[in-house]
């Protein structure tokens, strides 16, 4: 720090004190830099405890039946055409009672109106099916 009291020769000495701010600003740098040093890293992941041991072997694959919606809202259960919403409904209820529950893969077309699919779902989610997916979203990127 520094003080300029001015001339000698002058008659009026007037004090000028001007505090050197560059020490000031350069320890709050430091202690700033110390401070976003020492922050903890912002981690945007879920931490999960994943299961150690591996999922037991399947003997034979699920058995799949391919459920097609064409553009005009044909449905095809495994090429076989479904006429009506009962007759879909019908069909449900007889896989439900196989021994085994087939896996419905459900393929729309990419023109096939929206509300035939979600019929089909609130049909299958209705009547219990729960291994229903739909399948062929590439079509739609």
């Amino acid at each position: 720090m520094g003080m300029n009291v001015g001339s000698s020769s002058g008659k009026d000495l007037d004090v000028v004190v001007d505090i050197n701010t560059t020490p000031l600003i350069d320890v709050m740098l430091v202690l700033l830099i110390m401070l976003i040093i020492t922050i903890p890293i912002q981690t945007h992941a879920v931490k999960i405890n994943m299961p150690v041991n591996t999922p037991p072997k399947v003997d034979k694959p699920p058995i799949i039946v391919k459920l097609n919606v064409d553009a005009d809202g044909t449905i095809h259960w495994n090429d076989t055409v479904i006429p009506d919403r009962s007759t879909l409904e019908v069909t449900f209820r007889q896989m439900l009672t196989e021994p085994e529950i087939p896996e419905i893969h459900l393929r729309p077309d990419r023109a096939a109106q929206y509300k035939v699919v979600a019929m089909i779902m609130a049909t299958a989610q209705r009547l219990g099916v729960t291994k229903i997916g739909i399948v062929g979203g590439e079509q739609f990127m």
